[in-house]
């Protein structure tokens, strides 16, 4: 009887020790397939971003909420740090038909901005279409067959590849550019989010995570 008992023992620990070494691998697994993603977003603060204008910036029940402010002027929120290559993947539901955007590769001087943008805005108005700010003003415009893409009211999936002087935008899953050009290869900088001048802006963002890229 004790040899028995002593049997079933060892057996347990083995299945228990096989169990743990099991989850522990899965565990594993999980973190090496997303160890690229870093957030830039917490949903809970700015940190490791930098507000400039005098537009609303607002953090409530994790999300990221811009809207216009006083001035009625343009607003941005950038990155402390510079990124050059990488994959970006955020969401965004426009509250409003106010004029927004993702920038990249951009610098500001207050409220001055030079670099590319990524457009957000209302239906029929080129969301995921590449504008060049303080230079030579839209590089890609979305084909009327697929302004259809964006949903109004409701929550989009934009992700952004930028690869040297390539640039590609998918919104909700469908290719909107596919964009070559010398002067984003040779640009540096921020990414930024922008309320746009005019009021009547307000956008919400939540899921904003980056991979970068050699």
């Amino acid at each position: 009887m004790k040899k028995t008992a002593s049997l079933l023992l060892t057996v347990t620990a083995i299945i228990a020790m096989s169990a743990r070494a099991y989850c522990q691998e899965a565990t594993h697994q999980k973190t090496t397939d997303e160890s690229g993603w870093q957030t830039l977003f917490d949903g809970k603060s700015l940190k490791g971003w930098e507000i400039h204008g005098t537009e609303r910036w607002d953090v409530v029940n994790g999300l990221l909420i811009a809207s216009s402010g006083p001035d009625k002027g343009y607003g941005y929120l950038a990155t402390e740090k510079n990124y050059y290559n990488f994959i970006l993947e955020l969401h965004f539901k426009l509250e409003a038909d106010g004029n927004s955007g993702v920038f990249f590769r951009s610098n500001l001087v207050g409220t001055d901005i030079t670099g590319w943008q990524v457009e957000v805005a209302a239906p029929g108005e080129n969301t995921g279409g590449i504008y060049e700010s303080g230079g030579r003003g839209w590089l890609f415009e979305i084909p009327d067959n697929k302004e259809g893409i964006l949903k109004a009211g409701k929550w989009n999936k934009l992700k952004v590849e930028l690869i040297g002087s390539r640039v590609r935008t998918w919104l909700n899953g469908e290719l909107m550019t596919d964009l070559t050009d010398e002067a984003i290869g040779k640009g540096s900088g921020k990414i930024a989010l922008q309320v746009h001048s005019g009021g009547d802006v307000a956008v919400n963002w939540r899921n904003i995570r980056i991979m970068e890229l050699p």
